[in-house]
């Protein structure tokens, strides 16, 4: 059994493998092939954070392989009374075959998978958003090719999302360039174990020649009340048209989402030619159904 908590709990060739699956499923999908491999399996999603796209993706993807879902939002549960998390991971594993969860401090994502019985999926936590990136190398892979050899240049707030990018230049063999605002910059014990990454000291620098060109919003989640000084301190950290003016011509423009217009990044950029945001966010359904898929069923090829 397999958990995805973060990138580095899979292998290259796992991810070949991940994104050959997505490959053929979205294809699927498009020509509206019914592939339902996940019969009678029941995902548990439990949201402490609110969501939009992990949820649709989730639940939709569950459904379109076959499956169901069941939704637990930690206000509604005993998780909300105080219930140990191992004491529900225990109880919820052995009802349904697969989870998914999205919370706060990733140590509990960690807690729970040491206790369950099923695979556990991340659907972000404060220190990883693994699915996210799947879905961000997929939509490069399928747009420009391999991502091994390029440049990534991450934009803003040194957060879940880098961290998982920081992973995921090792994993894949891509540099990744980091340019955020002093005190929001990756943290010295993560940047030290690092071999594949570059501190930049301003957004040009990091877009230099850059092949992709990432941000996030400068408040995440459960961060609101630093919301004022965070948009003090990110001021020059828009991601405009001088910014991708400096990366290659053919480079790519992506955002998680939800996107914050004017203040991570200028709208020309968010509906520009060089945006794939939404094919972005589209591929959250078709890599997490390819995930689903690898850790219920194991590698399958048909």
């Amino acid at each position: 059994m397999k958990h995805f908590l973060q990138l580095k709990d899979l292998e290259r060739d796992e991810f070949e493998h991940l994104f050959r699956r997505t490959k053929v499923i979205k294809d699927r999908f498009k020509k509206y092939v019914t592939y339902q491999p996940l019969v009678d399996r029941m995902l548990a999603m439990v949201f402490e954070k609110s969501s939009t796209r992990t949820r649709v993706s989730f639940e939709a993807g569950i459904y379109q392989l076959g499956g169901s879902s069941i939704v637990l939002n930690t206000g509604e549960t005993q998780l909300g009374r105080g219930e140990p998390i191992e004491d529900v991971a225990r109880v919820i594993t052995r009802m349904v075959d697969i989870v998914m969860i999205r919370t706060f401090e990733h140590a509990i994502i960690e807690r729970f998978a040491a206790h369950s019985r099923v695979p556990v999926i991340n659907g972000l936590t404060n220190d990883y958003h693994p699915c996210q990136i799947l879905a961000d190398i997929y939509t490069f892979v399928e747009q420009r090719g391999p991502i091994a050899g390029k440049t990534v240049a991450w934009i803003g707030d040194a957060n879940n999302m880098c961290n998982t990018w920081i992973q995921a230049a090792e994993i894949f063999g891509f540099r990744l360039r980091v340019a955020a605002p002093q005190g929001y910059g990756v943290e010295p014990a993560r940047a030290a174990l690092a071999t594949r990454l570059e501190i930049c000291t301003s957004p040009l620098q990091a877009a230099r020649d850059a092949d992709l060109v990432t941000t996030d919003v400068w408040t995440s989640m459960g961060f609101e009340a630093e919301t004022d000084a965070r948009h003090k301190a990110f001021e020059g950290f828009t991601v405009d048209s001088k910014v991708m003016g400096a990366a290659r011509p053919e480079a790519l423009f992506m955002h998680c989402l939800p996107a914050h217009r004017g203040e991570e990044v200028a709208e020309d950029v968010l509906e520009g030619r060089q945006s794939v945001v939404w094919d972005e966010a589209e591929n959250r359904l078709h890599v997490q159904k390819a995930l689903m898929e690898y850790l219920l069923l194991g590698r399958v090829e048909t």
